[in-house]
């Protein structure tokens, strides 16, 4: 895998950074959840959303309802590691992303992440806009 190489639509590339691992020398394991997290907000922003405009604009954030997230090989210092991004399923106020994390060909991790969309100031949920709805339809087809 080419560190340089641009990052496609739904596609990061993350180094491994000292600080990612624990005392055995791999990635720590809560730390794919940061790099999953950077992975869906590129992915959106390849999309034009915004997270902040979208939270300061129409008053939404995006807030983590549910994770599910296999381990199957361990990353170590100095990987590169591609986080692949994408929508599997959208709800009134859901939205499913399926993501991997791979070292060349190898699978890493696998992670089912349920976002909801809730108001800025309330927390409470909201529906997805149109707009926003519209684009996500188009990336889950």
């Amino acid at each position: 895998m080419n560190p340089d190489r641009p990052n496609l639509p739904g596609e990061l590339t993350i180094r491994v950074y000292y600080e990612d691992t624990d005392t055995g020398g791999v990635v720590y394991y809560a730390n794919y959840l940061k790099f999953f997290e950077r992975g869906r907000t590129e992915w959106l922003r390849a999309l034009g959303m915004d997270q902040h405009t979208l939270a300061t604009q129409e008053q939404m954030i995006f807030v983590v309802k549910h994770a599910d997230i296999a381990y199957r090989q361990p990353a170590r210092l100095d990987d590169c590691i591609l986080v692949r991004t994408s929508v599997t399923g959208l709800g009134a106020s859901t939205i499913r992303f399926g993501q991997q994390a791979l070292r060349g060909d190898t699978l890493l991790a696998t992670a089912d992440i349920q976002i909801c969309t809730v108001h800025a100031q309330s927390f409470k949920p909201i529906r997805l806009s149109p707009s926003i709805r519209n684009q996500l339809e188009r990336a889950l087809h």
